[in-house]
């Protein structure tokens, strides 16, 4: 039975992206949490909010007093089954910094699969494959394969340029293709 579930799974899901987060269609943002370096002793400040386009806001400042340095907003979902996707679509629009895109297949776990993109003035969509998100925590590469592209429980938006900053990433969506 089991095997018969996956293949119409599978075969539903082909050529059909996976809605992650739409920030158009979905008002509710309270599974979406800040976590900044004040977990670490830090000083960075990042906020989460919608805006009145309807778009999802990550914002703040980053701080390097105390050993700090990154600010993240992370979204717990309920556990997807995420074979047979390959990438993740990010229509974004930013402010010529660097982010990272991090996924995470149990919220658990200890580490995350990253991909860093830079963003720019205008909206644009970032296609990330999973084969390049590696496994990396607290900013070191782990001895672990890349993402497999099997699950998903958490995906999160990070920034730590090792600056002092101001950042502003706004967030249309959020999909798996």
């Amino acid at each position: 039975m089991n095997f018969i579930y996956s293949f119409l799974l599978l075969f539903t899901q082909l050529g059909q992206p996976m809605v992650i987060f739409d920030f158009k269609k979905t008002a509710d943002i309270t599974d979406w949490m800040i976590v900044d370096d004040v977990v670490m002793g830090g000083r960075s400040n990042g906020e989460f909010f919608r805006n009145k386009d309807g778009n999802g806001i990550f914002q703040g400042t980053i701080s390097l007093e105390n050993n700090g340095g990154f600010s993240s907003v992370r979204y717990s979902l309920p556990q997807k089954n995420v074979e047979g996707f390959s990438k993740v679509k990010l229509y974004v629009k930013g402010d010529g910094k660097q982010y990272q895109c991090r996924i995470k297949t149990k919220a658990n776990d200890y580490y995350s699969y990253v991909a860093s993109f830079n963003t720019s003035n205008e909206w644009a969509t970032h296609e990330i494959p999973f084969s390049s998100m590696y496994p990396s925590f607290r900013g070191q590469t782990l001895d672990v394969p890349n993402y497999p592209g099997k699950q998903i429980e958490e995906i999160a938006f990070l920034i730590g340029n090792k600056k002092a900053e101001s950042f502003k990433l706004e967030i249309d969506n959020i999909t798996l293709e």
